[in-house]
């Protein structure tokens, strides 16, 4: 029976474990690998500490803080938790493949995965000009012409991701002109560039091609009509879903399946369940407060363990 099980293998699950190993509890952590979503980030800036540093790099700085405390923690880096059972007597059962580990409480830092358009053309095309990591497979469109939706911070950042390889970017945007929602600094340089056309008020509505993309499709907001360009590559960059359904059986979630928690102490619905990151109804999607909040949960999971002896 462990005291606490951490899913997951980004920084709050990381800031999770290593706290974990100095409170001296039995804790477990399941990672398919370190490093979460930002460790196919060419930059991250102002991780604290870092003004600049690669998703690689940061990835490699965790794992060995991470396995510093190995002897206070079991580390089971690429494994996959496939479910979270609630047992009748308060306990959970986590089930990894064909194991299963007995533990008093979670702590759930699942991260996400990327949304989808659900457009028809996006499946067909997938690694055929259809891609959903700019910083992956920028170089792959060298002088190419590539359009990217979403208007948020992801969607522009993949456009900046663009810029030192593309032709020319058509950035797909549903909001009005005047609404992008990303960093003021990066809108700016998006804007400025001679190589983007943004499209406002616009909806993928098809990805075409033969053998790869030729083109993409689109509708405005407020019509029917239907407008094609020409491109080579569609980067789909309209957020994350939350890896949420390991516990959503019986812990609450929002209308977009993240995980509710208490911000004040990252508890859930469920007694003994804890959760950080991307995975939950955090209004700020950043490595810093994901690393803060995970903290937190752990720090409550262990008064939870000393009121639950």
């Amino acid at each position: 029976m462990y005291e606490t099980i951490i899913i997951g293998g980004g920084p709050a699950a990381v800031a999770a474990g290593v706290y974990a190993a100095r409170k001296k509890i039995k804790t477990a952590l399941f990672a398919s690998q370190i490093g979460g979503q930002s460790v196919v980030s060419d930059g991250i800036e102002n991780w604290i500490g870092e003004p600049l540093i690669s998703g690689p790099d940061l990835a490699i700085k965790l794992k060995k803080h991470l396995e510093a405390q190995s002897e206070n923690i079991d580390l089971h880096i690429g494994k996959t938790v496939d479910k979270v059972n609630k047992k009748e007597d308060g306990t959970f059962e986590v089930v990894v493949g064909e194991e299963k580990f007995d533990t008093k409480t979670v702590i759930v830092c699942s991260g996400g995965r990327h949304r989808r358009l659900g457009v028809p053309g996006e499946e067909k095309f997938e690694g055929r000009g259809v891609a959903f990591c700019a910083t992956c497979d920028a170089a792959f469109f060298k002088d190419k012409d590539v359009a990217v939706v979403g208007g948020g911070n992801s969607g522009l950042e993949a456009v900046v991701d663009l810029m030192p390889y593309a032709n020319k970017i058509y950035l797909i945007a549903r909001k009005p002109e005047g609404g992008l929602r990303g960093d003021p600094v990066t809108q700016e340089q998006v804007l400025n560039s001679d190589q983007v056309e943004v499209i406002y008020e616009a909806n993928a509505s098809e990805i075409i091609g033969e053998q790869m993309v030729t083109g993409l499709k689109y509708k405005k907001v407020n019509g029917d009509d239907e407008k094609e360009i020409a491109v080579n590559g569609v980067f789909v960059e309209i957020g994350s879903v939350p890896n949420s359904e390991i516990v959503s059986e019986f812990v609450d979630t929002d209308d977009w399946n993240n995980i509710i928690v208490d911000c004040s102490d990252q508890s859930t619905s469920c007694p003994g369940v804890f959760a950080a990151g991307d995975v939950t109804n955090t209004i700020y999607r950043q490595n810093n407060i994901a690393v803060g909040d995970a903290i937190k949960a752990l720090l409550t999971a262990h008064e939870y363990l000393k009121k639950n002896k």
